[in-house]
């Protein structure tokens, strides 16, 4: 027993021993090829990085050197801090990879949805330098940050992929891919990991505007003037069609507006990130949605000499708003880029209602006709019974 304890405590020695050893070696004792020297290291959970850096207090700026090993000179890696949230969208990043002329290019980038290609341009704090070198299979980024808002602590991203053409193409969306994410205090030097990227509380805000703006804008209001249009061909269904109009209208104006001011609400809380159409869109949907409740208030009544111009008015804007909705939605959703089902389950939506508005736009117009060529024929026998009455008088006199 005496002798199995031994064997245990020393393979226990030897495997703390070396394992500290390699730690070390990957991070606290790695010698630099420029010969810089950084007071602090951590060893990222996944993707087999490191971050080393110096903290200066004078500035509240730090230099760092992210370490990404076991990638090819195909592929491209990612630092990155994030400002306003837990995931890419949002971060600011620090990039780097090996162009087709051989040569590393690095830069920085602004990521303001996930399905960017990591186009280059200036963050939302200074950069004032960034390098980076490639050897043996590992990619290192030099760079000086200005720290944002005075603070110490942020959220953390770091990402690889591949390259092609020159351009850094979609990282994988499944294993340590989506856990590279976690948490930086550079004066302290603590990290903590926070989980799958895209989750948080932002995200959920993201998702529960994208839901409110499709159901509103996306739904409702074409549902409602689909209502108007055709079910008023039917006596029978007067003025219940009103009704039917106003309270879907008015039920996406109220809904839209409340996914608009979510929307400018995950604006200001991002002002980093900016969707200059989507957020465009957004605004002018709100004036025209808002324009048309106060034409339902300063209807005319439908003989008056105004309606005429009231008609043109209320269908211009309508069908613009249920255009410019429509356009608006697809912006959302490259922007939010979910799961390619839920692009594909409002595309079948918008299916289903263009195949019914063509179906019931060709049975109004049957069913129009018809009433014309019989109220026509009516006109023909009742004017032909009123000569005939007016020959017999007059044979009669």
């Amino acid at each position: 027993m005496d002798k199995f304890l031994k064997t245990v405590l020393f393979s226990c020695l030897l495997i703390s021993v070396f394992g500290y050893s390699s730690y070390a070696q990957n991070c606290s004792e790695y010698r630099f090829s420029n010969n810089s020297n950084y007071t602090t290291c951590n060893s990222l959970p996944v993707l087999n990085s490191f971050l080393h850096w110096n903290y200066h207090q004078s500035n509240n700026s730090v230099d760092i050197a992210y370490r990404h090993t076991g990638v090819t000179s195909s592929d491209w890696v990612v630092w990155s801090l994030n400002p306003t949230g837990q995931g890419m969208d949002g971060a600011q990043c620090l990039v780097a990879f090996r162009n087709s002329s051989g040569n590393v290019r690095a830069y920085t980038s602004p990521v303001s949805g996930y399905s960017t290609q990591l186009q280059e341009g200036p963050l939302s704090f200074r950069v004032p330098r960034i390098s980076a070198e490639f050897t043996n299979n590992q990619m290192v980024i030099y760079a000086s940050i200005e720290l944002p808002s005075g603070s110490t602590s942020f959220n953390q991203v770091w990402q690889n992929g591949q390259v092609s053409g020159d351009i850094p193409q979609r990282h994988l969306t499944n294993g340590d891919n989506m856990r590279s994410v976690g948490t930086i205090d550079f004066v302290s030097g603590l990290t903590s990991e926070t989980g799958a990227i895209g989750g948080g509380s932002r995200q959920r805000k993201r998702n529960v505007h994208g839901v409110i703006n499709v159901v509103s804008w996306g739904i409702l209001m074409p549902v409602g003037a689909m209502a108007a249009r055709y079910l008023k061909v039917f006596k029978v269904a007067n003025p219940a069609w009103f009704y039917l109009h106003v309270a879907c209208q008015a039920s996406a104006y109220a809904v839209g507006v409340a996914g608009w001011g979510t929307g400018l609400k995950l604006g200001s809380d991002s002002p980093g990130v900016r969707h200059d159409t989507h957020r465009n869109i957004g605004i002018t949907l709100f004036a025209l949605g808002t324009l048309q409740v106060f034409a339902l208030l300063l209807r005319p009544k439908p003989d008056h000499k105004y309606r005429f111009y009231w008609n043109i008015y209320h269908y211009s804007v309508g069908y613009t708003v249920i255009i410019l909705s429509i356009i608006n939605i697809f912006e959302g959703l490259d922007i939010l880029d979910p799961e390619k089902k839920w692009k594909k389950a409002y595309i079948g939506v918008l299916i289903f209602l263009g195949a019914t508005a063509a179906l019931l736009e060709a049975f109004t117009w049957y069913v129009v006709l018809k009433r014309k060529r019989v109220n026509d024929t009516d006109k023909v026998t009742h004017a032909g019974n009123g000569m005939n009455g007016y020959n017999r008088s007059d044979q009669t006199v």
